[in-house]
């Protein structure tokens, strides 16, 4: 068979050829649609991209291998799709596996990339980005000395993970405004437990859900039946604040947890696989509680499917600020060189057919953050109680004082109280 390249002098010249070919064996019928508009391969950027590809190997400051420019150009095809599609080295491939198992070297940080800006969508739990006092929405401008810019997701990510006990520096400006400032982390093991619950009062409990996990479902299933040593629920907390997702059927298994029957999320995608439907289970852990939902600006992808599942299906009350609005399905795709692909292959959709994407979940009831102060009292109060002689037994302490948290959340302080006024009209 003759060699299709054996006339062709320049090796770049090569490359042009054989990405042509590539393209039409990726393809199905390509090299039979050159009359079909839709299906026509643009040679002219294919050429393109050869001329490129010859100017940087000859006049590029720097000597730079072919391996390297097309795994940049590969990168930078996937960049620019959306905010969340990438190319995945070995090293990107296994932080990824690491954050889905919950445990990872680094500062406990997730970042996505906004208009071109590197945002932190949340901090987690118990790290040292949430012991810094980030918060969701900040714009990280530096990371050590290099400014972001002009940083990709997955270089932001490999500069923030390290080993345990070293430090970076983080420049961040907050949402809101103000002069950029400058915190020092220093990266630790993060063991990310993703549920954690209390009793906040008698009767009302709380469950915290900070990212979505692979045992995540069991977990918060666990948790319920902790809640349920103390006797049964007038009413539960579910906490989905600065959640930035995770797996999908985590989602749905929490999600199943308060619900009996109806749709939980759906897909729509262009391939089949991509096509997807989520349903209840009838065995539910707690289908009848009063359920409160808080959510917030960095509450994303698979905390917004719970909120939204939950908030269609008229389960729960959702209250916060609506959320950060990732309404987008990635998939892990492998490639033959040991490498992948986290592309997106879909949207999804709450069960009354809202798209998340870029709009976010609206609370039913709008809650900004806030502090509870408490005046301190100036001792001049009297009651009738304190008069000597006064009638009426004393009071009995009340057992089960309320959780310190509610102190220092205003939020959710509001939470128990709606569950409370729910049930005092229910008993009516």
């Amino acid at each position: 068979m003759t060699n299709p390249f054996a006339a062709i002098s320049s090796p770049l010249q090569r490359l042009g050829i054989a990405l042509s070919l590539a393209l039409v064996t990726a393809v199905p019928g390509a090299a039979m649609a050159q009359s079909t508009p839709d299906n026509d391969l643009p040679v002219a950027e294919i050429q393109a991209f050869s001329e490129v590809f010859e100017r940087i190997k000859r006049a590029y400051v720097e000597d730079v291998d072919d391996a390297t420019l097309l795994k940049n150009a590969m990168r930078g095809m996937l960049s620019e799709l959306d905010p969340h599609s990438a190319y995945l080295d070995s090293d990107a491939y296994e932080n990824l596996r690491e954050t889905t198992q919950g445990e990872f070297g680094g500062i406990g940080i997730e970042v996505g990339m906004q208009d071109g800006q590197l945002v932190v969508i949340t901090p987690i739990d118990d790290t040292p980005a949430k012991r810094a006092g980030l918060q969701a929405r900040d714009t990280i401008l530096r990371i050590n000395e290099t400014p972001t810019d002009r940083m990709t997701l997955q270089d932001a990510v490999d500069m923030m993970r390290g080993e345990p006990g070293t430090d970076i520096q983080i420049t961040v400006v907050s949402a809101g405004g103000g002069a950029p400032r400058t915190v020092t982390l220093v990266r630790e093991i993060i063991r990310t437990e993703s549920v954690k619950s209390e009793i906040l009062a008698p009767g009302y409990g709380y469950l915290r859900v900070s990212q979505f996990q692979s045992r995540t479902g069991q977990q918060v299933l666990d948790a319920l039946d902790d809640l349920h040593e103390d006797g049964p629920l007038s009413g539960l907390i579910l906490d989905l604040r600065n959640n930035p997702g995770g797996v999908l059927q985590s989602a749905v298994d929490v999600a199943d947890a308060f619900l009996s029957s109806g749709l939980i999320v759906y897909t729509e995608g262009r391939l089949p696989d991509s096509q997807m439907s989520f349903s209840a289970t009838p065995r539910t852990a707690e289908p009848n509680v009063p359920l409160v939902v808080l959510i917030n600006g960095g509450s994303a992808s698979a905390a917004e499917i719970v909120a939204g599942a939950l908030q269609d299906q008229r389960r729960a009350v959702v209250m916060g600020t609506e959320s950060f609005g990732k309404g987008s399905v990635q998939q892990i795709m492998p490639l033959g060189n040991g490498e992948g692909l986290k592309l997106t292959t879909a949207l999804y959709f709450t069960p009354n057919g809202h798209s998340i994407q870029a709009q976010g979940v609206q609370p039913d009831v709008e809650v900004v953050r806030g502090r509870l102060e408490v005046a301190e009292s100036s001792g001049l109060r009297v009651r009738e109680s304190d008069l000597a002689g006064h009638l009426g037994d004393e009071e009995e302490e009340a057992s089960g004082a309320s959780s310190a948290r509610l102190a220092e959340d205003y939020q959710l302080g509001e939470a128990l109280n709606l569950l409370k006024a729910l049930n005092v009209i229910g008993a009516r």
